[in-house]
């Protein structure tokens, strides 16, 4: 080989295709776009030197710490930390959780230098309590690396990475843990066919979602991972979520057609899916991966920050702390033997637990209120329910059809205007129905995404630069409420209205209710309407939602009732 400046540590004769170098030698790229585009082509992929080049200068370019160890610290501490035993012995830091360091196309000395590098960066990293996904990263970037110290810096350079909003590897359980909940968000927001074979397959919906990063990082054949690698330096974390999602999809695919067993053990549909990550290479190449992974329309960079922090936020007031592993199992999230409603069987509450944002499937349903108890009134229905957030609401016709509404903010919202009536809440409420058939509606932006563009923060300098005009609305069009100016007032961040520039305001309407009536969806029709009475209702197509009529046009209730969400968390 003639790359031995960058590939010392690599066994050519397993890199396959990749060990020859072809297509360009030298890139002069400056503008952040074109980068962005040219690393989503593969436009250095055929070329090892050139792509470890571009990898040095991308790792160089990230915002560090100001006392960021670099190759020279790593000289001068290797010695002391690893002595000179079989690298290939040296005990990894217990941060990575177990996780061994893939060997990819590493040589044998590249596998104990991976050892050794990571044994130097927990010396100088100590504030490093949750990294599962380092051994992963420090094998790959060995294969692009002149020596150790090199490697070393770069690791040490994503580690230490400091601008604001940017986020390369997580270093605390808390952030891993909530990662693990915000991927199983986005898989039922964007992969609806395949989290519902996860539901009816594995025991422990979320188990299953832990390892999401290890497909990724660690399960996926070099050649994968590599193209992987070149968008993640570009773009960031948000790349990883793609893949992700795109494995997801192929491994529904996959499944397709083959008889399912049924509900089984969560180790055994984990083990499914990285043994198929493992062998994805002899169906779906790299590129058909990243196609898959970039044709998904994601929401922007800062929701999914705003449904990170909520999670955080979720396991921190559970008091989940970076030693504490969480024992949680969204299939059995509803105790059967503690549940009791007339209107849905324990295995039906399963079913829309699971769709639920993944902070509050954490919980266990209360019952709030029910008419069969506290009688057909709206005034007794908000004095129950208010204060409570997010809340579950399940109707019963006479005609016994089922159907309801995940609501994710306060009824006490309706206040802020006074007696006029306005929708409030946020793009995380959706409509159902149970029967005769078992369906959910989503916020139409959700499944539309062109709809609505991000509104631009200080932060996020690439957005869009308009600014949302609110003050078209007609006199016979209910308007969203206004949003509290703090942001600690309000449990449901993610795909808050005020973030999106939308195309309409019938599009926005989730929650309303006044001293006559409840509404849930808007936009030329109702979702769900109710009297005061809380004894006849409607429902129709509406543009929130986008959902047909949920049961019969015009019914009479038999029964209602209002769960909230109980801290059921088990230390």
């Amino acid at each position: 080989m003639t790359e031995e400046d960058y590939g010392c540590f690599v066994d050519w004769d397993k890199m396959g295709e990749l060990a020859k170098s072809s297509g360009p030698s030298k890139l002069d790229c400056k503008d952040p776009r074109e980068l962005k585009s040219l690393a989503r082509q593969g436009h250095w992929a055929k070329n090892h030197k050139l792509r470890a080049q571009i990898y040095q200068q991308l790792i160089k370019a990230i915002p560090c710490r100001t006392v960021t160890p670099d190759g020279e610290v790593y000289r001068d501490i290797v010695v002391n930390i690893t002595g000179k035993k079989d690298p290939t012995c040296i005990p990894l830091p217990e941060f990575v959780d177990n996780t061994p360091v893939p060997k990819y196309c590493l040589k044998k000395d590249g596998f104990g230098a991976a050892h050794k590098i990571l044994a130097c960066v927990a010396s100088q990293f100590p504030d490093i309590s949750h990294c599962p996904m380092l051994p992963a990263m420090t094998s790959l970037l060995l294969h692009f690396s002149a020596d150790e110290a090199q490697c070393f810096e770069a690791v040490s350079r994503l580690l230490a990475c400091n601008e604001p909003g940017r986020r390369m590897l997580d270093q605390t359980f808390l952030a891993f843990e909530s990662s693990c909940m915000t991927f199983g968000d986005l898989a039922q927001k964007y992969c609806p066919s395949a989290h519902k074979l996860i539901v009816a397959t594995a025991q422990d919906v979320l188990e299953v979602y832990s390892d999401w990063l290890c497909w990724v990082l660690g399960d996926l054949p070099f050649s994968h991972v590599v193209r992987v690698l070149d968008v993640f330096l570009v773009e960031g974390y948000k790349v990883l979520y793609r893949v992700a999602l795109a494995i997801l999809k192929f491994y529904r695919k996959h499944k397709a057609g083959q008889a399912q067993l049924g509900s089984q053990d969560s180790a055994g549909v984990r083990s499914d899916i990285r043994a198929f990550v493992r062998g994805i290479g002899s169906s779906v190449s790299p590129e058909k991966l990243l196609e898959k992974a970039f044709s998904i329309r994601l929401f922007t960079r800062k929701e999914i920050s705003l449904l990170q922090l909520a999670n955080e936020k979720s396991l921190q007031q559970k008091g989940i702390t970076v030693k504490q592993r969480r024992r949680r199992n969204v299939h059995l999230a509803v105790d059967a033997e503690n549940f009791s409603s007339d209107i849905v069987s324990t295995k039906e509450m399963r079913d829309i637990w699971s769709w639920i944002p993944e902070r509050f499937a954490l919980c266990q349903p209360k019952l709030l209120f029910t008419t069969s108890k506290h009688g057909c009134s709206l005034n007794r229905f908000y004095s129950h329910c208010e204060g409570h957030e997010p809340t579950l609401m399940l109707i019963k016709t006479t005609d016994r059809e089922v159907c309801g509404a995940y609501l994710s903010t306060d009824w006490e919202e309706r206040k802020r205007t006074g007696n006029k009536l306005s929708f409030f809440g946020t793009g995380e409420c959706f409509v159902f129905r149970m029967k005769p058939e078992m369906d959910r509606f989503e916020w139409v932006v959700i499944r539309h995404p062109e709809r609505a563009s991000a509104v631009p923060t200080q932060d996020s300098p690439t957005h869009d630069t308009e600014t949302s005009d609110q003050g078209n609305s007609t006199a016979n069009t209910l308007m969203p409420g206004q949003p509290g100016t703090d942001p600690s007032d309000r449990l449901s961040p993610f795909l808050a209205t005020r973030h999106f520039h939308l195309s309409s305001m019938n599009s926005s309407m989730f929650m309303a209710g006044g001293i006559d009536s409840i509404i849930i969806g808007g936009g030329d029709g109702n979702a769900l309407y109710l009297d005061s009475e809380l004894n006849h209702g409607r429902t129709a197509c509406c543009a929130t939602f986008e959902n047909p009529p949920l049961c019969s046009e015009n019914f009479e209730v038999a029964l209602l009732e209002v769960w909230g969400f109980e801290d059921g968390q088990g230390t």
